[in-house]
C-alpha cells in the first residue's frame, strides 16, 4: 500500500480526526483542554475546531467558569450531525430506538411484528415509526444495528438458526441493506445485551466476563480480553443444549426446547418448579420475583425454590466456569432480572461447591431493555468511526 507523505494537509486531517474522537468519546472540551489532550498549540486547536465548525461537525455548547479573564467556551460535537437506530427483534414484538451521535437515545417504540409479514417490512415499520417519534428524517440514520435470537454466520452476518423467527434466514442481511440504504449489522441478542452490561452495567470495564441469560431461552455471551468471543460457526453461547446431569440429551437440534440445560433452567422448568412450591404466576420471571418478595416475610417456601433453582442454574454455569474460569459472571434475562441478588448469590455459594473456579456473581443492573440498549451503543460506534473516517482535509 502507498505510504502518503507527512505534507501539511496530512497533518491537519490527523489532527482534526483526533479532535473529533477526543469530542465525541469525552465530551465537551475547551479549546485549552483540548490542546492539552492532543498535545497541539492553542493556535493549532483553534483552527481545527473553526475547520470542524465550518463543516458542521462542532458547535459551542457552553462556557466553563473559572479563573481570571472572561470564560472559556466549550466546544462539542453536533448532537445532529449524524443518527442510528438500534433494533431487539423478538416474536411477539419489536423495539426500535433512536440515538444521536452523542449516545443520547432521542425515542423507544415498540411495534407488532403481526403487521409486516417479511423482516424487511417489519424492520421498515419499526425503524419509520421509531423516526417519526423522533422528529428525525430517515436520510438522517447513518447505521442500523439489529439484535435478534438465534445462530448467526460469523462470516456472512447471515441468520443460521433462529427458531423462533422462520422468517428470518440467509439472505435476510442483503435485502435489509439493499432496502435501507444504509451499513446493517445483525448481532445476536445477548452478545449485545453483554455489550451493554460491559458499557452501563454490572461489567462496565471489565475485560473478562460473561452474561448468563436466563429467560423464555438461555444464551451465553462470552466477553475474553475485551473481545465477544462468536465461535467458528456463531453457535458459541447456546448453552440451552449444554448437557447436565440427569436431563436427557437434545432429541432436535433444531428445536432449543430439547436442549438438556433448557429443560433444567428455560422457562417451562422454572415456571413447573415455582408451582411445586406454590408460587403460581403467568411468567417465570413473574414467579421469581414473587419468590424474591416472599423472602423478605422468612417464607420457607420461597427459599426452597430460590434455593433449588440456584443449583440448577450453579450447574451450567459451574460447567462455563471450569472451562473459562471468566472472573465474573453477570446473571441476566427476565429470570436473572428477577432473581436479582438473591438468585446471584446463591449460584456464587453453589458454584463454590462444584468446581474450583469461583466467579464473581452478580445480577445484570441495566436497566430497560439491555439488547436494545446494546444494539443502540453499537450502532452510535459504528456511527463514530464513519463520521471520523469522513473527516479530510480541504
Amino acid at each position: 500500500m502507498q505510504r502518503r507523505p507527512g505534507t501539511p494537509s496530512l497533518l491537519r486531517e490527523l489532527n482534526d480526526r483526533s479532535a473529533l474522537e477526543l469530542l465525541l468519546v469525552g465530551g465537551p472540551m475547551t479549546r485549552a483542554q483540548l490542546g492539552e489532550h492532543t498535545g497541539l498549540s492553542k493556535v493549532t486547536a483553534s483552527q481545527l475546531l473553526a475547520r470542524l465548525e465550518e463543516r458542521g461537525l462542532v458547535e459551542v455548547a457552553g462556557e466553563l467558569a473559572g479563573g481570571r479573564g472572561p470564560n472559556a467556551a466549550l466546544y462539542a460535537v453536533v448532537p445532529s450531525s449524524a443518527y442510528v437506530a438500534g433494533l431487539h427483534v423478538e416474536r411477539d414484538e419489536i423495539s426500535a430506538g433512536v440515538a444521536d451521535i452523542t449516545g443520547n437515545v432521542v425515542t423507544q417504540v415498540a411495534v407488532n411484528p403481526s403487521d409486516a409479514a417479511d423482516p424487511v417490512g417489519l424492520v421498515r415499520g419499526a425503524v419509520l415509526a421509531a423516526c417519526d417519534s423522533a422528529g428525525v428524517a430517515p436520510e438522517a440514520l447513518r447505521a442500523f444495528v439489529i439484535g435478534t435470537p438465534g445462530v448467526l454466520d460469523p462470516r456472512t452476518g447471515d441468520p443460521r438458526l433462529v427458531v423462533d423467527l422462520p422468517a428470518w434466514h440467509e439472505g435476510v442481511l442483503g435485502a435489509l441493506r439493499s432496502d435501507l440504504g444504509r451499513p446493517v449489522t445483525l448481532e445476536n441478542d445477548v452478545n449485545l445485551a453483554a455489550m451493554a452490561e460491559r458499557s452501563v452495567g454490572a461489567a462496565a470495564g471489565a475485560e473478562d466476563f460473561v452474561l448468563v441469560w436466563l429467560g423464555l431461552g438461555l444464551g451465553l455471551a462470552t466477553v475474553l480480553g475485551g473481545r465477544l468471543h462468536r465461535g467458528v460457526g456463531g453457535a458459541a453461547g447456546e448453552i440451552g443444549y449444554l448437557p447436565v446431569p440427569g436431563m436427557p440429551l437434545p432429541e432436535d437440534l433444531t428445536h432449543p426446547a430439547t436442549g438438556a440445560f433448557q429443560r433444567l433452567v428455560g422457562a417451562q422448568a422454572v415456571l413447573q418448579l415455582a408451582a411445586e412450591h406454590g408460587f403460581e404466576a403467568p411468567t417465570a420471571a413473574a414467579s421469581v420475583a414473587a419468590a424474591v418478595r416472599a423472602v423478605e416475610t422468612a417464607s420457607d417456601r420461597a427459599v426452597d425454590f430460590l434455593c433449588e433453582l440456584a443449583v440448577r442454574v450453579a450447574t451450567g454455569v459451574a460447567a462455563i466456569s471450569v472451562v473459562l474460569d471468566p472472573g465474573l459472571v453477570v446473571i441476566g434475562g427476565d429470570v436473572g432480572r428477577a432473581g436479582g441478588s438473591e438468585l446471584a448469590g446463591r449460584v456464587a455459594a453453589d458454584i463454590g461447591r462444584f468446581c474450583p473456579a469461583k466467579p464473581h456473581v452478580v445480577p445484570t443492573s441495566v436497566s430497560g431493555n439491555p439488547v436494545l440498549r446494546g444494539a443502540i451503543l453499537a450502532a452510535v460506534d459504528q456511527a463514530r468511526t464513519e463520521l471520523i473516517d469522513s473527516v479530510a482535509a480541504s
